[in-house]
């Protein structure tokens, strides 16, 4: 189960409502990063589980849309609304790349607590509790 905590910079009043590293739960696993271009803190899934049914892609078009999927993960919020699947027995996990998700060019580093600031560098604050909704 994954906790979301709140981090607070004193310097300059940035804050970002993220799990301050690497952490995991059932359907998937996140990694909190800092995008050195848009100078934010954000959560990002690293793998995901998804249905394994067994079907192998036959044509090339299939084959590229599959990689194309797989280099780009899903958003964090995307995971966390997805419904788990019914009836399915046989799961695979899928491993991505951290990536920002504003655009694929930007510089993402993992960011793991107690790190600094995406823009001030001064050293972050956590919150003593995990955030609840």
């Amino acid at each position: 189960m994954g906790r979301s905590y709140f981090f607070e910079c004193s310097k300059c009043g940035y804050n970002a409502t993220v799990s301050g590293g690497a952490d995991a739960g059932y359907e998937f696993a996140v990694q909190t990063a800092a995008c050195r271009d848009c100078r934010v803190l954000f959560d990002s899934v690293v793998r995901w589980r998804v249905p394994d049914n067994g079907l192998k892609f036959i044509s090339d078009f299939h084959r590229l849309r599959r990689r194309a999927e797989a280099e780009a993960p899903p958003t964090f919020e995307a995971a966390l609304a997805r419904l788990p699947p019914l009836g399915i027995r046989k799961f695979k996990w899928v491993q991505f790349k951290l990536r920002c998700a504003v655009s694929r060019a930007h510089r993402v580093n993992a960011w793991n607590e107690p790190g600094k600031c995406p823009r001030c560098g001064n050293f972050m604050d956590k919150n003593a509790l995990p955030f609840r909704y």
